[in-house]
């Protein structure tokens, strides 16, 4: 969309999130699980950007269904934890409810099947693949989200529909989409790699074709962007997963002692979310972001709970 001179150009713009190399590269192992996507791009990556067209200064301008996010439903029999399934559909839900007509969630599916590969030699791990015993494996994959994703993104281009895509993305099966709108659009290329502090490098076969490149997310940006404990809406609301909290063992052992002395899960939060003048007036939920301060929250209920029983903390 172009602007008068000396004005600053909008740039219909959608994000094209690939959910599994986002995941795996920025959320996997940290406390950010209960992420606002709509949120994190809206107000902290792309706002950070600095994008000029024909010289003149640009900024994005988020569509409807701004955010198109690529993933598919975990198969339970291979999840990593007996939660994962239910977690990750509380988190679409919460996804839908809150921004719903602002982001588009796409599934593709996995794929688990049986299949012999070749094991590494322990005692020689350097041994190539082919020298090695061949050995029984169940093997998943993902299918669909990339080939979704760049297909999204191409058509969307195509049809004029956009003047910047934005690539979440480290994953080189999408360097043919993105040399396709390239050479056969106008709209400019925007990747952002999911990683966190520079853990993994921009992928020099993506990066040639885009215009600009966001190298890594903040651990800020990541905490500002949290979706509310409790989203509203349909016939209940959606909470997120106790074992998305940081350090889970002891958010859990902390929620079963505020539970038992407040007389349930509700009330036990509300004093979580509450300053606390035995706790230095920090709030317990604030404290539960490090191991430290779980630890000293659980001794803290576990003293009360000896010395005053039946008391409140």
């Amino acid at each position: 969309m172009q602007g008068e001179a000396g004005q600053v150009r909008a740039l219909r713009t959608r994000v094209y999130v690939d959910g599994y190399n986002f995941y795996y590269g920025a959320l996997k192992g940290t406390r950010y699980k209960w992420l606002d996507l709509y949120a994190l791009f809206k107000h902290q990556i792309l706002p950070s950007i600095l994008v000029e067209q024909d010289g003149l200064p640009a900024q994005s301008e988020l569509l409807p269904e701004a955010i198109q996010y690529f993933t598919a439903t975990i198969i339970e029999s291979a999840a990593k934890a007996a939660d994962s399934v239910s977690s990750q559909a509380r988190y679409h839900t919460a996804l839908r409810k809150l921004h719903d007509g602002t982001i588009r969630i796409v599934e593709g599916y996995y794929s688990l099947t049986k299949a012999r590969a070749p094991a590494i030699d322990d005692a020689d791990p350097k041994r190539p693949p082919r020298e090695c015993d061949r050995v029984p494996i169940w093997k998943l994959e993902e299918k669909q989200s990339d080939v979704n994703l760049a297909l999204h993104a191409y058509h969307d281009a195509m049809t004029g529909q956009i003047d910047q895509a934005v690539i979440v993305s480290n994953d080189t099966d999408l360097v043919p989409a993105l040399r396709m709108i390239r050479e056969n659009t106008g709209a400019m290329i925007g990747l952002v790699v999911p990683t966190r502090d520079h853990e993994r490098r921009p992928n020099a076969d993506l990066t040639k074709y885009c215009h600009w490149v966001r190298h890594h997310l903040k651990e800020q940006e990541l905490a500002a962007s949290q979706l509310p404990r409790v989203v509203p809406g349909g016939r209940s609301p959606t909470i997120k997963p106790d074992s998305w909290y940081p350090h889970p063992d002891l958010f859990q052992r902390a929620l079963q002692l505020a539970t038992k002395v407040r007389g349930g899960r509700s009330a036990a939060f509300r004093w979580f979310e509450q300053p606390s003048p035995y706790l230095g007036n920090a709030r317990p939920l604030d404290l539960m972001e490090t191991r430290e301060g779980a630890l000293r929250v659980v001794a803290y209920m576990e003293d009360w709970l000896a010395q005053q029983p039946g008391q409140e903390p």
